[in-house]
């Protein structure tokens, strides 16, 4: 007997004859004997007209307020859910993020977890029954209804396995694993049978959307067993994501090729080549709650230097306003922009043992005449910002590049 959590998305719940077959494979699960808890998403579509509602009422939705409206798709979810295994003669019972108390801070549309009670989940748990949570959502010290973000159920998931030390965490989603890359650009990539935490980390923080970034985060900080899995697929054994070990170093020197379509770069023109200038540059972007990935400062010439930073596209008119209002305060020249780039990234733990991986992704990619606007790395990638219209060759011939189409699959 093990203590499993599952977590279905969206399409995996998307309708009815979904929601039914989510039961009955949770009740095959439940009559082996397992301890099972479910996390759902809502149904595919959902969260997106709940937020299209709110955007008739106030062009700027007031955050509080829409974490009350987007936070109802995961309740309908839940209660079909457990209407589906009672019918099916499962006990099932289900519980919204502030009936379990998943209690986060109160950073609306994106909050962070910051305890769970799980005595009530036990008790059900003890008493034979399936639990099923609603993901995405939580309660912060007030008593406010906060949602986690895109994504928020994997983070849910993974959080409630942590709490409940779980023997595994199965995410189950529209594909059987984690790829060497998307396979709708590369029909060549192939699915890995494991991959590290710390190389699933870099691909979900680089635009990899299988998993949510921050519930891998929660997984590899409370050593949660972590496996992707499809919905729509009755046998395979997925992708584990494991803990690095020894005889997994020299096997592959890239596991996968990440990329992200959302990015958007600012460059700050001649500032002050001065102490602070990066904290006065950033300083009010972090206070405005925006994101900053890659940094690039120039060095310094007649005691000046530009300042790049890239941020996510959605935030990109607001960051550059900002700094256009501080531009005489920094001292800048000029405040340009530009949200038609892309991020591609190669991700692997062979890098640290392996040279010349940096020459053969600038190689390829000057070969077929991409133009690489700013470089970041890391002990297990390298990330270039490039043309947006150049991302999906760029994917493509470094997954060729790379020999990943031979990559170990099942």
């Amino acid at each position: 007997m093990a203590l499993i959590v599952q977590k279905y998305g969206g399409t995996s719940v998307g309708s009815i004859e979904r929601i039914k077959n989510v039961a009955e494979r949770v009740a095959k699960f439940k009559t082996l004997g397992h301890h099972v808890v479910v996390v759902l998403s809502a149904m595919s579509g959902e969260t997106n007209r709940l937020l299209a509602l709110a955007k008739e009422m106030q062009a700027l939705p007031d955050p509080r307020e829409l974490d009350v409206l987007i936070s109802t798709g995961e309740q309908v979810t839940i209660a079909l859910l457990a209407m589906a295994l009672k019918a099916l003669g499962i006990q099932a019972k289900s519980y919204t993020g502030s009936q379990v108390r998943i209690v986060t801070d109160s950073a609306y549309t994106k909050a962070r977890i910051l305890a769970i009670d799980e005595e009530r989940i036990r008790s059900d748990l003890d008493a034979g029954k399936v639990v099923v949570v609603a993901g995405f959502q939580g309660i912060d010290e007030y008593g406010n209804i906060t949602t986690l973000g895109r994504g928020g159920s994997d983070t849910t998931g993974v959080a409630l396995a942590a709490a409940l030390k779980a023997d595994e965490c199965q995410i189950y989603t529209d594909v059987d694993g984690v790829y060497t890359t998307d396979p709708r650009i590369v029909p060549e990539a192939r699915r890995l049978q494991t991959i590290t935490f710390e190389e699933m980390l870099e691909m979900a923080s680089l635009g990899s959307k299988v998993l949510q970034l921050r519930s891998v985060e929660f997984a590899g900080k409370y050593k949660v067993k972590l496996r992707v899995l499809s919905s729509f697929q009755e046998t395979g054994e997925g992708t584990l994501i494991t803990f690095e070990e020894e005889n997994t170093m020299e096997q592959a020197i890239i596991s996968g090729i990440a990329f992200n379509r959302d990015e958007a770069k600012i460059t700050v023109l001649s500032v002050p080549d001065t102490p602070g200038i990066a904290y006065r540059i950033l300083g009010p972007v972090a206070d405005s709650n925006i994101d900053v990935d890659m940094i690039i400062q120039n060095i310094g010439a007649n005691n000046t230097t530009d300042f790049t930073f890239t941020v996510h596209r959605n935030e990109y008119h607001r960051a550059i306003e900002l700094l256009r209002d501080l531009q005489p305060k920094l001292g800048a020249r000029e405040i340009t922009g530009d949200d038609k780039i892309a991020k591609v990234s190669i991700v692997g733990v062979g890098m640290r043992s392996h040279v010349g991986i940096a020459s053969t992704m600038f190689k390829t990619l000057a070969d077929e005449g991409i133009n690489i606007l700013m470089i970041s790395t890391s002990e297990i990638k390298i990330s270039v910002v490039i043309n947006e219209k150049y991302l999906e060759l760029a994917v493509r011939v470094l997954h060729k590049a790379f020999n990943l189409e031979n990559a170990a699959s099942i």
